[in-house]
C-alpha cells in the first residue's frame, strides 16, 4: 500500500498517511475520475470503512481529498453518526488531522499559507476556497484549462455536462452566466473549469 501511496502523494507524506489508514483500517480505492467529487467515504455492507479518491487530482489535492475522508471516518467513529458530515465535529477532526501535513517538505511554499488561511476553518470543499483551489490548480498535469474568471466577458463557453452559457456580469464573488438553450442565469464560481467556444462568425 505505501508503494501505491507514493505514486499519488508527496513523498514525505507517505508513512504518516499509511500509518492512519491503517490505524483506523480503510480500505482505499483509487477510482477513475468523476464528475460530481474528489472523493468519497462510506461504510459497506460488511463494516468496512472504504475511501475512494480520484486517481487523476495531483499529489497536494489528492493528499487533502484523503485526509479529508479520513476525518469523516474518524468524526463518525467519535462523535456517532448523526453528526453534520461537514459540520463542527468533522471540521475540528480534519483540522487535527492535517494540521501535520503543513510543512514545508510536504507542500510547495506558495501554498502553505492558503493551507493555513483554509484550516482555520475548513470548508465542505477546498474548491470553495477559491484562492487555494487556483494555487493548488496550478500543478494539475492538464493545465490548458480556462476558468470563468479569466475569460472575457460575452465569451461562449461549454461545461463538463455538455451545457452551453455565455458569461453576462460579475456579481460579489461570483459570476452571472446564461445558459444559451434555457435563457436561465446561473452563478458560477470564479475557478469553474470550462471550455471556450469559438464562434467562427465573430
Amino acid at each position: 500500500m505505501s508503494e501505491t501511496l507514493a505514486k499519488y502523494i508527496p513523498e514525505h507524506a507517505v508513512k504518516p498517511v499509511f500509518d492512519l489508514i491503517v490505524a483506523n483500517q480503510v480500505h482505499l480505492k483509487i477510482v477513475n475520475e468523476r464528475q460530481t467529487r474528489h472523493g468519497d467515504y462510506r461504510r459497506g455492507p460488511s463494516g468496512k470503512h472504504e475511501i475512494t479518491v480520484n486517481a487523476s487530482l495531483n499529489k497536494y489535492r489528492f493528499l487533502i481529498t484523503l485526509i479529508h475522508e479520513i476525518a469523516h471516518l474518524v468524526a463518525f467513529e467519535k462523535f456517532g453518526r448523526n453528526i453534520k458530515p461537514h459540520g463542527t465535529e468533522w471540521k475540528l477532526t480534519f483540522q487535527r488531522l492535517m494540521v501535520p501535513f503543513i510543512r514545508p517538505e510536504i507542500f510547495p511554499s506558495q501554498i502553505l499559507p492558503l493551507l493555513a488561511r483554509h484550516f482555520k476553518n475548513p470548508s465542505a470543499s477546498s474548491d470553495t476556497d477559491t484562492t487555494l483551489s487556483l494555487a493548488l490548480k496550478q500543478f494539475d498535469t492538464d493545465n490548458d484549462k480556462n476558468y470563468v474568471f479569466e475569460i472575457p466577458y460575452g465569451s461562449i463557453f461549454r461545461i463538463k455536462n455538455g451545457k452551453v452559457f455565455k458569461k453576462i456580469a460579475v456579481r460579489t464573488k461570483r459570476f452571472e452566466c446564461l445558459e444559451i438553450s434555457s435563457g436561465k442565469t446561473y452563478l458560477f464560481n470564479p475557478n469553474a473549469e470550462v471550455e471556450l467556444i469559438t464562434l467562427k462568425n465573430q
